[in-house]
């Protein structure tokens, strides 16, 4: 299979020249050890995934790291936890860089043991699966921003691909660019794996099918506001449970929780977060999108594409090396405006599928898989204009148009490959 170049390498060999420790987290399949070998082909390689290494480095640590000693590269860490404090005492005994770049597909665990052992001596980087630009060779690496700066920058190098159906119901995981592999028998090892070995560590589930269950009916939701009750309700599970088991999808890199903008002046704002799978092939593959083409007509179409656009800007800042948590929200509101349209005085639905935060200024974006957008479709993004202290700044439609420009003042239609 061809390596495909990922945005993070450069910022790989930035981190060995910075810091003692350097980890790479990710959902499981993303490509993390394969990364990791490819920018350090000299550097030793251990993988804890083997039961001896994995024996070895809980129980005996020093002498694991004796064997092993820095530079060392050491894959799915999270299995010996018990490493990180072994880890701080050779970083401590040495004054250089790069001793430690670490791999593990469980960062909600990783975290909590890294911050405690590591803490300033590491630096943390967040591989996803694999990025549009990416997957069609585009080193472009800059976040995305609606305006017209970005635009004119990104058209240099955007290259509109054939079908984007085909690259939404594919999914990002890069094993699935290899041509001879078979699309539904690589998720269905994936589910199998994911559940059989990250869901049983993360939590003390006991029964796989009902958990199979819950992850096909988070799928049929992906792009909707979270409603644990609904869930709970389908799946014959209290509210407590199903928390429990989003928090496992969020921790393992399944799903992402988009949190709603919080201002005390929209007061009729909602205050539940928007629920995205980070993988649009797996969402597919669990509610029985089987083809490109059903995806592009089928009823999920609209919240499938809105995923994947929200899942490529999280990538944009995450490839860039930024935390997009910092960055992005949506809006929703309990009531409705009224608006002009051809004359007529139509109701919509306060809502702003994306916000994005920088430098006091706000970005509201809709998302819409149409190949035509209207001015109207923006109608929402006038409410953030109450929040003091902050200025709204061009809005954009992100959609299927075959081409960049300005809709009216302050608002541009984006195709949803520029992202």
């Amino acid at each position: 299979m061809k390596y495909i170049s990922r945005a993070l390498e450069e910022r790989l060999l930035k981190y060995e020249k910075t810091y003692k420790a350097v980890l790479v987290t990710g959902a499981r399949q993303v490509g993390k050890s394969t990364l990791l070998k490819k920018v350090f082909e000299d550097r030793r390689y251990v993988s804890l995934d083997d039961p001896f290494m994995e024996q070895q480095a809980r129980e005996a640590g020093d002498m694991f790291l004796t064997l092993n000693p820095p530079p060392v590269t050491i894959d799915e860490v999270q299995r010996a936890q018990e490493l990180f404090r072994y880890m701080k005492i050779k970083c401590d005994e040495s004054e250089e860089r790069g001793l430690f770049f670490l791999s593990g597909s469980q960062p909600f665990h990783l975290m909590q043991n890294v911050s405690e052992s590591l803490s300033g001596r590491i630096g943390i980087i967040e591989l996803s699966g694999l990025s549009m630009r990416e997957s069609m060779g585009d080193s472009f690496n800059r976040h995305f921003l609606p305006t017209m700066e970005y635009v004119l920058e990104r058209k240099k190098s955007v290259k509109k691909p054939e079908n984007i159906w085909e690259i939404i119901h594919r999914g990002s995981y890069p094993e699935l660019w290899d041509a001879d592999k078979e699309w539904a028998a690589f998720y269905a090892d994936y589910v199998k794996t994911y559940m059989e070995r990250d869901v049983r560590e993360l939590a003390a589930v006991q029964d796989l099918n009902v958990f199979r269950q819950f992850m096909i009916a988070v799928a049929a939701r992906t792009g909707e506001v979270l409603n644990y009750s609904s869930i709970a309700s389908e799946i014959g599970k209290d509210m407590g449970t199903v928390k429990n088991w989003i928090s496992i999808l969020e921790a393992s890199g399944i799903v992402y929780l988009l949190e709603p903008y919080t201002s005390s002046i929209l007061k009729r704002a909602t205050k539940s977060p928007k629920l995205y799978f980070r993988d649009t092939g797996l969402v597919c593959y669990l509610t029985r999108w089987l083809t490109a083409e059903n995806l592009a007509y089928g009823a999920m179409s609209g919240h499938i594409f809105e995923t994947f656009v929200v899942s490529e800007i999280l990538k944009s800042f995450s490839n860039e090396g930024m935390e997009y948590r910092h960055f992005v929200s949506y809006y929703r509101g309990r009531d409705k405006k009224k608006v002009k349209e051809d004359g007529k005085s139509v109701e919509v639905e306060a809502e702003i599928d994306l916000i994005i935060e920088e430098n006091g200024t706000l970005y509201p974006i809709e998302i819409k898989k149409n190949e035509r957008s209207k001015a109207i479709m923006t109608a929402a993004f006038s409410v953030l204009d109450q929040i003091p202290g902050k200025k709204r700044g061009t809005g954009a439609i992100v959609c299927n148009c075959p081409e960049a420009g300005m809709l009216r003042e302050n608002i541009l239609q984006i195709p949803v490959w520029y992202v």
